[in-house]
């Protein structure tokens, strides 16, 4: 009996560990069969070792058109054609496939298209080493079409590098590293296509940019928002209440600042609060800051020892401090960036985004100033976008 009884539970046990890897292999293969096919965006290093059947491609002046197999085909024996064999010279000895034309050159006044990309897709990442003024260099970007740009920054600006002068920058969105090369790695997809054009309007030089967008031909998820940059400036600014955004209509997300600071008085200079108006905000905002150099992260005037300290991070820095040289170099200048990477500033309906420009004066009062200042806001948000305030001519974007 007792035998049979033991066999009897043998036989029973041996049945619910078949059941019990049956019902665990069945739970995989529902978790496997139910995981969302990936589609190569997102990228970071959780999932760098995942599949996928998205198309990595890249645009640059040996592949202007981004197509499988077309790149590093121009020819040296063709001359020095414009914007087709620029460095035909230098690889005369060497032949086709020798960096023949690794630039573009942008005349005077010209407007030139640096990508057409017929979607859906992405852009991951962009880099280029503008020449000349980068003030007077204006990059634009065009989703699906449409008539009036998604970014409309001059180029200096959208790298933040506002004043024309080169300072190093490490950070989630954008890098900046010897010597001026400019890196971004916002996400940018598109649906039906993305076109991205250069203008120079310096009226006397000549524009020499290198530069590659690196992109990925994949689908794009139906929540996906267009990605877009605005630049503003006032100098001076008259009302000590300087506006970075306005008139944002449409459902989006506010993802980050760079602000190009030039200060024209004595002291501490940035007080001010910055205010975050949306979805029908009046008088008074949402979100209110305590002072500049809290939003930027930092804190007590950056100063360290009686000095400013520069510092870059992930997503936020005080990464230029341009000093007053005791002959052309009047003016402090700074340039701050926060990205809202992790901590995104969601809006509905509308948002419009101010700072405070204030100081400090006699007897421990706050001082409105009249500084000179420029901002580039980034935003992403479902089209259409409202039309963008008019870019100033080049005499009003100039550093002076």
């Amino acid at each position: 009996m007792k035998q049979r009884a033991r066999q009897r539970t043998f036989k029973i046990n041996r049945i619910m560990r078949k059941t019990t890897f049956l019902m665990l292999a069945l739970v995989c293969a529902t978790t496997v069969l139910a995981q969302p096919k990936f589609n190569g965006l997102d990228m970071n290093m959780g999932n760098l070792y995942r599949l996928s059947d998205a198309k990595t491609r890249s645009i640059s002046p040996e592949n202007f058109t981004g197509e499988k197999g077309k790149g590093g085909m121009a020819d040296p024996k063709d001359g020095e054609k414009l914007n087709e064999t620029n460095a035909a010279q230098a690889s005369r000895d060497l032949g086709q496939g020798w960096k023949v034309n690794p630039f573009v050159r942008i005349k005077p006044g010209e407007t030139f298209t640096l990508a057409e990309i017929e979607g859906p897709g992405a852009i991951q990442h962009i880099w280029m080493t503008p020449t000349g003024n980068w003030r007077f260099s204006v990059i634009r970007f065009y989703w699906d079409d449409e008539k009036t740009p998604s970014v409309e920054v001059p180029v200096g600006d959208f790298f933040a590098m506002g004043w024309n002068q080169y300072a190093p920058l490490s950070s989630m969105a954008i890098c900046v590293n010897p010597g001026s090369a400019f890196n971004c790695y916002w996400t940018m997809p598109f649906r039906r296509k993305c076109r991205i054009t250069m203008e120079n309007l310096n009226d006397q030089e000549e524009m020499r940019l290198y530069y590659q967008i690196d992109y990925t031909l994949t689908e794009v998820p139906a929540d996906a928002a267009y990605f877009h940059a605005q630049f503003r400036r006032t100098n001076t600014n008259e009302t000590s209440d300087y506006t970075i955004a306005d008139n944002i209509k449409g459902k989006g997300h506010f993802v980050g600042l760079y602000m190009a600071w030039g200060v024209n008085n004595n002291g501490w200079w940035g007080e001010g609060e910055i205010k975050f108006f949306m979805d029908g905000d009046g008088k008074f905002p949402t979100i209110c800051g305590t002072g500049t150099e809290d939003y930027f992260c930092g804190s007590y005037n950056f100063d360290r020892d009686g000095q400013y300290k520069e510092f870059t991070t992930p997503y936020a820095g005080l990464h230029q401090v341009i000093r007053p040289d005791g002959t052309y170099r009047s003016q402090q200048r700074f340039g701050l960036y926060r990205w809202h990477i992790m901590d995104p500033i969601r809006f509905e309906k509308d948002l419009k985004v101010t700072i405070q420009d204030l100081g400090w004066r006699h007897g421990g009062r706050y001082l409105p100033q009249k500084s000179d200042i420029a901002s580039v806001a980034f935003w992403y948000q479902a089209e259409p976008h409202a039309a963008f305030p008019k870019l100033p001519a080049w005499e009003e974007l100039e550093v002076n």
